[in-house]
Protein backbone atom coordinates (compact mmCIF):
# COMPACT_ATOMS: atom_id res chain seq x y z
CA UNK A 1 0.00 0.00 0.00
CA UNK A 2 2.98 2.32 0.99
CA UNK A 3 4.60 1.70 -2.37
CA UNK A 4 1.08 2.34 -4.46
CA UNK A 5 0.75 5.55 -2.34
CA UNK A 6 4.14 6.41 -3.09
CA UNK A 7 4.02 6.35 -6.79
CA UNK A 8 1.04 7.92 -7.22
CA UNK A 9 2.42 11.12 -5.22
CA UNK A 10 5.41 11.01 -7.28
CA UNK A 11 3.47 10.81 -10.32
CA UNK A 12 1.01 13.69 -9.01
CA UNK A 13 4.11 16.02 -8.46
CA UNK A 14 5.44 15.21 -12.39
CA UNK A 15 2.04 15.60 -13.75
CA UNK A 16 2.43 16.90 -17.30
CA UNK A 17 6.11 17.08 -16.86
CA UNK A 18 7.96 15.04 -19.66
CA UNK A 19 11.47 13.94 -19.13
CA UNK A 20 13.47 16.00 -21.25
CA UNK A 21 15.63 14.96 -23.81
CA UNK A 22 17.35 18.01 -24.86
CA UNK A 23 20.01 17.18 -27.25
CA UNK A 24 17.14 15.51 -29.67
CA UNK A 25 15.11 18.29 -28.89
CA UNK A 26 17.49 20.80 -29.56
CA UNK A 27 18.52 19.14 -33.01
CA UNK A 28 14.77 18.43 -34.46
CA UNK A 29 12.70 20.95 -32.57
CA UNK A 30 10.39 18.04 -32.49
CA UNK A 31 7.65 17.48 -29.48
CA UNK A 32 8.94 15.49 -26.40
CA UNK A 33 9.27 11.84 -26.58
CA UNK A 34 10.03 8.81 -24.32
CA UNK A 35 13.61 10.02 -22.93
CA UNK A 36 16.52 8.08 -23.48
CA UNK A 37 19.88 8.98 -22.96
CA UNK A 38 20.86 10.63 -26.75
CA UNK A 39 23.08 9.03 -28.93
CA UNK A 40 27.03 8.08 -28.60
CA UNK A 41 29.11 7.04 -26.04
CA UNK A 42 31.94 9.21 -26.28
CA UNK A 43 35.35 8.78 -24.76
CA UNK A 44 38.05 10.95 -23.48
CA UNK A 45 40.45 10.88 -26.56
CA UNK A 46 36.74 12.17 -28.67
CA UNK A 47 35.90 14.80 -26.03
CA UNK A 48 39.32 15.92 -26.31
CA UNK A 49 39.37 15.74 -21.74
CA UNK A 50 37.09 14.14 -18.96
CA UNK A 51 33.77 14.01 -18.34
CA UNK A 52 31.84 17.15 -17.29
CA UNK A 53 28.60 16.33 -14.99
CA UNK A 54 25.67 18.25 -16.02
CA UNK A 55 24.62 18.56 -12.40
CA UNK A 56 26.55 17.49 -9.52
CA UNK A 57 26.24 13.91 -8.54
CA UNK A 58 23.29 13.41 -5.64
CA UNK A 59 24.94 12.12 -2.37
CA UNK A 60 23.52 9.06 -2.07
CA UNK A 61 25.57 6.84 0.05
CA UNK A 62 24.67 9.31 2.58
CA UNK A 63 21.38 10.75 2.18
CA UNK A 64 18.35 8.93 0.92
CA UNK A 65 15.84 10.28 -2.03
CA UNK A 66 12.41 10.13 -1.45
CA UNK A 67 8.95 11.43 -2.45
CA UNK A 68 10.39 14.66 -0.90
CA UNK A 69 12.89 14.85 -3.18
CA UNK A 70 11.28 14.33 -6.31
CA UNK A 71 9.85 18.20 -5.88
CA UNK A 72 12.99 19.52 -6.49
CA UNK A 73 15.75 17.36 -7.71
CA UNK A 74 14.70 15.09 -10.77
CA UNK A 75 16.74 12.28 -12.21
CA UNK A 76 17.19 12.55 -16.01
CA UNK A 77 18.60 16.13 -15.40
CA UNK A 78 22.03 14.39 -15.16
CA UNK A 79 22.16 11.98 -17.50
CA UNK A 80 24.22 12.36 -20.77
CA UNK A 81 25.56 10.36 -23.88
CA UNK A 82 27.43 8.11 -21.52
CA UNK A 83 24.96 7.58 -18.49
CA UNK A 84 24.59 3.82 -20.02
CA UNK A 85 25.27 0.29 -18.38
CA UNK A 86 27.88 -1.77 -19.98
CA UNK A 87 28.61 -5.72 -19.10
CA UNK A 88 31.63 -7.20 -20.25
CA UNK A 89 31.67 -11.31 -20.57
CA UNK A 90 34.06 -13.88 -21.39
CA UNK A 91 34.94 -17.46 -20.74
CA UNK A 92 36.86 -17.54 -17.31
CA UNK A 93 40.43 -15.67 -17.46
CA UNK A 94 39.85 -13.84 -20.53
CA UNK A 95 41.17 -10.75 -19.59
CA UNK A 96 38.29 -9.06 -18.28
CA UNK A 97 39.50 -7.26 -15.35
CA UNK A 98 42.17 -5.39 -17.07
CA UNK A 99 39.73 -4.80 -19.78
CA UNK A 100 36.39 -3.94 -18.23
CA UNK A 101 39.12 -1.41 -16.25
CA UNK A 102 40.60 0.33 -18.97
CA UNK A 103 37.06 0.87 -20.25
CA UNK A 104 35.85 2.20 -17.49
CA UNK A 105 39.15 4.86 -17.76
CA UNK A 106 38.28 5.63 -21.08
CA UNK A 107 34.43 6.80 -20.74
CA UNK A 108 35.20 8.20 -17.27
CA UNK A 109 32.48 5.71 -15.96
CA UNK A 110 32.06 3.80 -12.52
CA UNK A 111 34.06 0.11 -12.81
CA UNK A 112 32.20 -2.45 -10.27
CA UNK A 113 34.75 -5.36 -10.16
CA UNK A 114 33.49 -9.38 -10.24
CA UNK A 115 31.88 -10.27 -6.95
CA UNK A 116 33.24 -12.97 -4.95
CA UNK A 117 32.12 -14.46 -1.28
CA UNK A 118 34.14 -12.55 0.19
CA UNK A 119 31.75 -9.88 0.45
CA UNK A 120 30.04 -12.32 2.81
CA UNK A 121 32.76 -13.96 4.46
CA UNK A 122 35.27 -10.94 5.18
CA UNK A 123 32.71 -8.79 7.70
CA UNK A 124 32.80 -4.68 8.39
CA UNK A 125 36.19 -4.59 10.13
CA UNK A 126 38.12 -7.05 7.86
CA UNK A 127 37.18 -10.23 10.09
CA UNK A 128 36.94 -13.51 7.77
CA UNK A 129 34.29 -15.44 8.76
CA UNK A 130 35.90 -18.43 7.39
CA UNK A 131 37.48 -18.73 10.44
CA UNK A 132 35.41 -20.14 11.80
CA UNK A 133 34.74 -23.50 9.75
CA UNK A 134 35.87 -25.78 12.60
CA UNK A 135 33.27 -24.39 15.49
CA UNK A 136 30.59 -25.10 12.57
CA UNK A 137 28.26 -28.42 11.83
CA UNK A 138 29.24 -28.47 7.85
CA UNK A 139 26.14 -27.64 6.60
CA UNK A 140 26.71 -24.44 7.84
CA UNK A 141 30.55 -23.77 6.69
CA UNK A 142 31.82 -21.64 4.14
CA UNK A 143 32.00 -22.64 0.58
CA UNK A 144 33.44 -20.47 -1.94
CA UNK A 145 35.12 -20.54 -5.08
CA UNK A 146 38.13 -22.24 -4.03
CA UNK A 147 36.41 -24.94 -2.63
CA UNK A 148 34.28 -25.44 -5.69
CA UNK A 149 37.15 -25.84 -7.56
CA UNK A 150 38.53 -28.41 -5.67
CA UNK A 151 35.58 -29.95 -4.62
CA UNK A 152 32.57 -29.42 -7.14
CA UNK A 153 30.42 -32.06 -6.13
CA UNK A 154 30.43 -30.82 -2.69
CA UNK A 155 26.43 -30.18 -1.41
CA UNK A 156 27.03 -26.69 -1.00
CA UNK A 157 27.54 -26.29 -4.27
CA UNK A 158 24.37 -25.16 -5.24
CA UNK A 159 24.45 -22.98 -2.53
CA UNK A 160 27.59 -21.58 -3.80
CA UNK A 161 25.62 -20.70 -7.05
CA UNK A 162 22.18 -18.94 -5.53
CA UNK A 163 24.85 -17.12 -3.66
CA UNK A 164 27.15 -16.10 -6.90
CA UNK A 165 23.50 -14.77 -8.82
CA UNK A 166 22.67 -13.02 -5.31
CA UNK A 167 26.03 -11.14 -5.19
CA UNK A 168 25.57 -10.18 -8.97
CA UNK A 169 21.90 -9.34 -8.62
CA UNK A 170 22.86 -6.56 -5.67
CA UNK A 171 25.66 -5.34 -7.65
CA UNK A 172 23.10 -4.40 -9.90
CA UNK A 173 21.25 -2.52 -8.02
CA UNK A 174 24.33 -0.70 -6.87
CA UNK A 175 24.98 -0.18 -10.63
CA UNK A 176 21.83 1.30 -11.23
CA UNK A 177 21.35 3.09 -8.18
CA UNK A 178 25.28 4.85 -8.70
CA UNK A 179 23.76 6.13 -12.38
CA UNK A 180 20.55 7.37 -11.64
CA UNK A 181 22.00 9.00 -8.91
CA UNK A 182 25.12 10.71 -10.69
CA UNK A 183 24.65 9.79 -14.68
CA UNK A 184 27.67 8.57 -14.69
CA UNK A 185 27.84 5.48 -16.44
CA UNK A 186 29.07 2.15 -15.80
CA UNK A 187 30.98 -1.06 -16.24
CA UNK A 188 30.33 -4.17 -14.79
CA UNK A 189 32.36 -7.50 -15.27
CA UNK A 190 29.40 -10.15 -15.79
CA UNK A 191 25.77 -9.68 -14.51
CA UNK A 192 22.86 -11.57 -12.53
CA UNK A 193 21.22 -11.80 -16.57
CA UNK A 194 24.74 -14.07 -17.65
CA UNK A 195 24.63 -15.73 -14.31
CA UNK A 196 22.68 -18.82 -15.51
CA UNK A 197 25.37 -19.76 -17.91
CA UNK A 198 27.66 -21.22 -14.62
CA UNK A 199 24.20 -22.52 -13.01
CA UNK A 200 23.59 -24.68 -16.44
CA UNK A 201 27.09 -25.91 -16.90
CA UNK A 202 27.36 -26.73 -13.47
CA UNK A 203 24.16 -29.34 -13.96
CA UNK A 204 25.10 -30.77 -16.96
CA UNK A 205 28.65 -31.75 -15.40
CA UNK A 206 26.72 -33.18 -12.17
CA UNK A 207 27.39 -31.05 -9.88
CA UNK A 208 24.30 -29.34 -9.18
CA UNK A 209 20.68 -31.36 -9.21
CA UNK A 210 17.57 -31.46 -10.58
CA UNK A 211 15.94 -29.73 -7.56
CA UNK A 212 18.48 -26.85 -6.82
CA UNK A 213 18.46 -26.20 -10.53
CA UNK A 214 14.33 -25.96 -10.48
CA UNK A 215 15.12 -24.04 -6.91
CA UNK A 216 17.88 -21.58 -8.90
CA UNK A 217 15.26 -20.95 -11.81
CA UNK A 218 12.57 -20.40 -9.42
CA UNK A 219 14.41 -17.72 -7.51
CA UNK A 220 15.92 -16.10 -11.03
CA UNK A 221 12.32 -16.09 -12.48
CA UNK A 222 11.54 -13.95 -9.18
CA UNK A 223 14.24 -11.66 -9.63
CA UNK A 224 15.62 -10.69 -13.08
CA UNK A 225 12.38 -9.06 -14.30
CA UNK A 226 13.19 -6.10 -11.30
CA UNK A 227 16.41 -4.87 -13.05
CA UNK A 228 16.89 -2.86 -16.34
CA UNK A 229 18.97 -4.61 -19.10
CA UNK A 230 22.29 -3.46 -20.00
CA UNK A 231 22.96 -1.22 -22.72
CA UNK A 232 25.86 -2.63 -24.04
CA UNK A 233 27.32 -5.96 -23.66
CA UNK A 234 31.01 -6.86 -25.06
CA UNK A 235 31.87 -10.32 -25.11
CA UNK A 236 35.47 -11.40 -25.29
CA UNK A 237 35.65 -14.91 -26.87
CA UNK A 238 38.38 -17.05 -26.65
CA UNK A 239 38.89 -21.20 -27.84
CA UNK A 240 38.75 -23.28 -24.60
CA UNK A 241 41.98 -24.29 -25.53
CA UNK A 242 43.21 -20.62 -25.62
CA UNK A 243 41.08 -21.14 -21.85
CA UNK A 244 42.89 -23.25 -21.06
CA UNK A 245 46.19 -21.74 -21.56
CA UNK A 246 44.97 -18.52 -19.77
CA UNK A 247 44.35 -20.53 -16.66
CA UNK A 248 47.28 -22.21 -16.52
CA UNK A 249 49.22 -19.47 -17.08
CA UNK A 250 47.63 -17.33 -14.08
CA UNK A 251 48.70 -19.89 -11.96
CA UNK A 252 46.08 -20.00 -8.93
CA UNK A 253 46.83 -22.72 -6.79
CA UNK A 254 43.20 -23.81 -6.72
CA UNK A 255 42.59 -23.60 -10.26
CA UNK A 256 45.81 -25.39 -11.76
CA UNK A 257 44.48 -28.53 -8.94
CA UNK A 258 40.78 -28.24 -10.09
CA UNK A 259 39.11 -30.43 -12.38
CA UNK A 260 36.52 -28.22 -12.46
CA UNK A 261 38.01 -26.56 -15.79
CA UNK A 262 37.74 -29.79 -18.25
CA UNK A 263 37.54 -29.46 -22.21
CA UNK A 264 33.44 -30.69 -20.82
CA UNK A 265 32.79 -27.96 -18.74
CA UNK A 266 34.49 -24.91 -20.92
CA UNK A 267 32.64 -26.25 -24.02
CA UNK A 268 29.06 -26.26 -22.15
CA UNK A 269 30.20 -22.98 -20.69
CA UNK A 270 31.03 -21.37 -23.99
CA UNK A 271 27.92 -23.10 -25.74
CA UNK A 272 25.31 -21.42 -23.25
CA UNK A 273 26.88 -18.25 -23.30
CA UNK A 274 26.90 -18.01 -27.65
CA UNK A 275 23.63 -20.16 -27.72
CA UNK A 276 21.32 -19.08 -25.03
CA UNK A 277 22.83 -15.56 -23.03
CA UNK A 278 24.05 -13.80 -26.03
CA UNK A 279 21.32 -14.73 -28.39
CA UNK A 280 19.02 -13.82 -26.04
CA UNK A 281 20.55 -10.25 -24.57
CA UNK A 282 20.93 -9.02 -28.38
CA UNK A 283 17.12 -8.43 -28.72
CA UNK A 284 17.54 -5.74 -25.58
CA UNK A 285 20.95 -4.21 -25.81
CA UNK A 286 23.88 -3.48 -28.57
CA UNK A 287 25.92 -6.66 -28.37
CA UNK A 288 29.89 -6.56 -29.58
CA UNK A 289 32.22 -9.56 -29.68
CA UNK A 290 36.07 -9.68 -29.84
CA UNK A 291 38.07 -12.72 -30.76
CA UNK A 292 40.14 -12.24 -27.49
CA UNK A 293 42.90 -15.08 -28.08
CA UNK A 294 45.68 -12.50 -28.53
CA UNK A 295 44.37 -9.88 -26.37
CA UNK A 296 43.07 -6.54 -27.81
CA UNK A 297 43.25 -3.12 -27.92
CA UNK A 298 41.03 -1.08 -25.49
CA UNK A 299 41.44 1.92 -27.74
CA UNK A 300 39.76 -0.35 -30.72
CA UNK A 301 37.05 -1.30 -28.84
CA UNK A 302 35.85 2.80 -27.94
CA UNK A 303 36.01 3.49 -31.39
CA UNK A 304 33.46 1.02 -32.39
CA UNK A 305 31.12 2.18 -28.91
CA UNK A 306 31.12 5.48 -30.16
CA UNK A 307 29.89 4.32 -33.41
CA UNK A 308 27.02 3.34 -32.01
CA UNK A 309 23.89 5.31 -32.11
CA UNK A 310 21.93 4.00 -28.67
CA UNK A 311 18.82 6.36 -30.04
CA UNK A 312 18.42 4.58 -32.90
CA UNK A 313 15.41 2.34 -31.91
CA UNK A 314 13.53 4.83 -29.66
CA UNK A 315 11.13 5.70 -33.16
CA UNK A 316 10.01 2.04 -33.51
CA UNK A 317 7.38 1.37 -29.74
CA UNK A 318 7.83 -2.20 -30.84
CA UNK A 319 11.82 -2.45 -30.86
CA UNK A 320 12.56 -4.31 -27.76
CA UNK A 321 16.35 -2.72 -27.79
CA UNK A 322 16.45 -0.36 -25.01
CA UNK A 323 12.97 -0.80 -24.42
CA UNK A 324 13.77 -0.92 -20.37
CA UNK A 325 15.36 2.68 -20.48
CA UNK A 326 12.37 4.18 -21.93
CA UNK A 327 10.59 5.94 -19.69
CA UNK A 328 7.75 8.69 -21.11
CA UNK A 329 7.66 10.77 -17.66
CA UNK A 330 10.13 11.68 -15.30
CA UNK A 331 8.02 10.63 -12.50
CA UNK A 332 9.12 7.45 -14.08
CA UNK A 333 12.48 8.07 -14.10
CA UNK A 334 12.33 9.03 -10.11
CA UNK A 335 10.01 5.76 -9.44
CA UNK A 336 13.52 4.11 -10.70
CA UNK A 337 15.78 6.04 -8.93
CA UNK A 338 13.88 5.18 -5.56
CA UNK A 339 13.37 1.84 -6.40
CA UNK A 340 17.25 1.13 -6.77
CA UNK A 341 17.90 3.25 -3.90
CA UNK A 342 16.78 2.93 -0.21
CA UNK A 343 13.82 0.08 -1.40
CA UNK A 344 16.67 -2.25 -1.92
CA UNK A 345 16.47 -4.42 0.59
CA UNK A 346 12.33 -4.98 -0.77
CA UNK A 347 13.97 -6.33 -3.73
CA UNK A 348 16.33 -8.84 -1.94
CA UNK A 349 13.29 -10.03 -0.44
CA UNK A 350 12.58 -11.54 -3.35
CA UNK A 351 14.92 -14.48 -2.73
CA UNK A 352 12.93 -15.83 -0.12
CA UNK A 353 11.41 -18.58 -2.08
CA UNK A 354 9.87 -21.25 0.06
CA UNK A 355 11.29 -24.29 -1.28
CA UNK A 356 11.51 -27.26 1.43
CA UNK A 357 11.91 -30.33 -1.14
CA UNK A 358 15.84 -30.12 -1.89
CA UNK A 359 17.93 -31.28 0.73
CA UNK A 360 21.48 -29.92 -0.06
CA UNK A 361 20.22 -26.10 0.04
CA UNK A 362 18.38 -27.39 3.62
CA UNK A 363 19.75 -26.74 7.28
CA UNK A 364 18.62 -28.62 10.75
CA UNK A 365 17.25 -26.03 13.48
CA UNK A 366 19.83 -27.48 15.41
CA UNK A 367 22.50 -26.72 12.79
CA UNK A 368 21.02 -23.26 12.41
CA UNK A 369 21.01 -22.41 15.97
CA UNK A 370 24.56 -23.25 16.11
CA UNK A 371 25.53 -21.38 13.55
CA UNK A 372 23.94 -18.23 14.56
CA UNK A 373 25.70 -18.94 18.01
CA UNK A 374 29.03 -18.81 16.64
CA UNK A 375 28.30 -16.13 13.54
CA UNK A 376 26.83 -13.47 15.80
CA UNK A 377 29.46 -13.63 18.48
CA UNK A 378 32.37 -13.44 15.95
CA UNK A 379 34.76 -10.24 16.49
CA UNK A 380 32.41 -7.31 15.17
CA UNK A 381 29.12 -9.51 14.36
CA UNK A 382 27.51 -8.58 18.12
CA UNK A 383 26.34 -5.82 17.07
CA UNK A 384 25.72 -3.34 13.88
CA UNK A 385 28.61 -1.89 12.15
CA UNK A 386 30.10 1.26 13.90
CA UNK A 387 28.31 -0.06 17.37
CA UNK A 388 31.39 -3.06 18.43
CA UNK A 389 33.09 -1.50 20.95
CA UNK A 390 35.48 -4.00 20.99
CA UNK A 391 36.77 -3.82 17.70
CA UNK A 392 37.45 0.11 18.18
CA UNK A 393 33.83 1.81 17.77
CA UNK A 394 33.67 5.11 20.26
CA UNK A 395 30.85 7.71 20.70
CA UNK A 396 27.99 4.71 20.83
CA UNK A 397 26.06 6.89 23.46
CA UNK A 398 25.18 9.66 21.01
CA UNK A 399 24.80 7.36 17.72
CA UNK A 400 21.46 7.72 16.69
CA UNK A 401 21.53 6.22 13.27
CA UNK A 402 22.39 3.72 10.80
CA UNK A 403 23.74 4.36 7.28
CA UNK A 404 21.76 4.78 4.41
CA UNK A 405 22.91 1.57 2.57
CA UNK A 406 24.23 -0.12 5.67
CA UNK A 407 23.51 -4.03 6.01
CA UNK A 408 22.99 -5.56 9.17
Amino acid sequence: MTAVFRVGLVRLVSRGATAPNSLLQAQTNALPAAFQQKCNISGKTMRGGPRVPKEPPYPYKTKKYTVLNTFLDKTSKRFDENSKVICVEGPIASGKTKFAKELAEELDMQYFPAVDLDLIFINKYGYDMRQLDPELPPSCRSYDVRNFCLDPSHDLAAQFQIRMYMLRYSQYIDALQHIFNTGQGVVLERSPFSDFVFMETMFRQGYLSRGARSVYNEIRSNTIGELLKPHLVIYLDLPVDAVQKQIKARNVDYEQQSKVFSEAYLRDLEALYKQQYLKDIANHAELLIYDWTAGGETEVVVEDIERIDFNQYESDPHNKKMIDWRFPLESEWCEARIKYGHEKPDLMNYFNVPRFDVPELLRSADDSKNWRDVWFNAPGMKFRPGYNADMGDTGLATKTKIGINEAI
